[in-house]
């Protein structure tokens, strides 16, 4: 039996290998490359060395050679270069990357040494099955009242954060992070600005406790190849203490880009495109990556997940946020509008859900859930009409009740959970009992829709 200890030296000795099949270039073009000599040793996903500081994925192996994309500048590589096949692509977690940032290659990005593990696990993997999976786990604290309460967050779970650019997405993600009790916190930064990942690694890693966090970050400056591998490396480094029997919270930020990747991959090798700016493909790698996460099978432990998708515009119809709805157990929609007004997390409730209810909440909460919402709805309609003085105070008592609530819940929405879930739904109940109209024909009209 190998001695943990000399289990990651003895990994990287075997990599190291004592030959490797090599073939040449044949062909460069102004994205890829084309290579003969090597269409009987490698397969698709492959990795093969250009020169010493430039590798690339096999796209294509047809009659004439291989595809290659390279992950970066081609200056240097010549025709006849030699090229060495290194092998799919794979990485070897270990848990002393916990409070490291690392790129999707397993090297660091935080200037210190880093040892890999001892068994190197293949980027693109299978789901546990479907049928030996256990079900949903008991619900999260968050730190953070609306999603304590309106939209909760079970072990297991993967919900989506709908947003557009500078609505307070990468935020919300660092609050969750900080706030959701886990064994491991795993972070993705897939095509994030450096500052956000400087930020990531000084503040959230801090806040979180570094022997809880990784970040598995690639800049916006990456090739897409890196920018896409960023999402399959955080997913296995997630599987890795997940089969370890840990909770895991999963935080990417953010799916979009990682399908835009993708989408420059797919360029590459003509792959044709859709009328939605997307080839084919796209759907079913994020739908592949996504149902990945989950609870784990009798043994293992649970990735929580928190996917973050960037909408254009705050299109909830665009291709990405279409397929993410579908596949994901939520969806929380932050609104340009709410955070214009100052209002953080700044999340649209009305158009948010959380599929762990109703059964992650007992009837009790459910039903004051439900008042609440009535609440919001009501507000929500009759909003243009109550700002612009219209509105006349008596005409209906589930809007009078419904303007009454409204400051309160919505500052509920953005407050931090004081006494955990239970506190946050004692809060959310007093507002709501507040909100009642005075004894009289009116409370009974409240009453009656409250019940209906």
């Amino acid at each position: 039996m190998t001695d943990p200890v000399f289990a990651p030296l003895s990994a990287a000795m075997r990599g190291l290998g004592v030959s490797h099949r090599t073939g040449v270039v044949t062909a460069i073009g102004r994205h890829a490359v084309e290579v003969g000599g090597l269409d009987d040793a490698v397969s698709l996903g492959d990795r093969v060395r250009l020169s010493d500081r430039v590798s690339g994925e096999v796209l294509r192996i047809g009659p004439t050679g291989l595809v290659v994309l390279p992950e970066g500048s081609l200056d240097g590589v010549r025709l006849g270069a030699p090229v060495r096949h290194v092998g799919p692509p794979v990485i070897a977690p270990d848990p002393s990357w916990l409070g490291r940032v690392i790129d999707p290659d397993g090297a660091p990005l935080d200037g210190r040494p880093l040892m890999a593990g001892g068994c190197p696990r293949p980027l693109v993997a299978l789901p546990p099955s479907a049928t030996a999976r256990r079900a949903l786990g008991p619900r999260l604290d968050t730190g953070l009242a609306v999603f304590d309460t309106f939209l909760p967050l079970v072990r297991g779970q993967r919900i989506g954060l709908f947003a557009g650019s500078g609505v307070g997405k990468s935020r919300l993600i660092a609050s969750l992070a900080t706030g959701i009790p886990a064994d491991v916190v795993v972070i993705g930064l897939i095509g994030e600005r450096g500052r956000e990942v400087r930020e990531f690694a000084t503040e959230v890693l801090t806040a979180c406790g570094a022997a809880r966090a990784v970040i598995v970050a690639a800049t916006s400056d990456r090739p897409a190849l890196e920018r896409a591998r960023c999402g399959w490396t955080m997913m296995t480094v997630a599987e890795f203490f997940r089969d370890a029997g840990a909770h895991v919270l999963l935080l990417a930020d953010s799916i979009t880009r990682f399908a835009e990747a993708q989408a420059e991959v797919a360029a590459a090798v003509g792959e044709p495109f859709g009328p939605s700016g997307f080839p084919a493909s796209m759907a079913q790698m994020i739908m592949a990556l996504s149902e990945r996460a989950g609870p784990g099978a009798e043994g293992q432990g649970d990735i929580t997940a928190v996917l973050s998708v960037l909408v254009a515009g705050s299109d909830m119809d665009g291709p990405v946020a279409d397929v993410m709805r579908g596949v994901l157990d939520g969806h929380v929609v932050l609104d340009r509008g709410i955070a214009e007004r100052g209002r953080y997390p700044a999340i649209d409730l009305l158009r948010s859900v959380s599929r762990a209810l109703p059964v992650a909440a007992s009837p009790e909460e459910n039903t004051i859930l439900t008042r609440a919402r009535q609440l919001l709805g009501a507000y929500d309609r009759a909003a243009l009409m109550v700002q612009s003085g219209l509105y006349t105070p008596g005409a209906d008592a589930l809007t009078d009740a419904a303007v009454r609530a409204w400051p309160d819940l919505d500052a509920f929405v953005g407050a931090a959970s004081e006494g955990g879930i239970t506190g946050s739904f004692d809060r959310l109940a007093e507002i709501i009992d507040r909100a009642r109209a005075p004894a009289g024909p009116q409370a009974t009209a409240f009453g009656a829709a409250d019940r209906a």
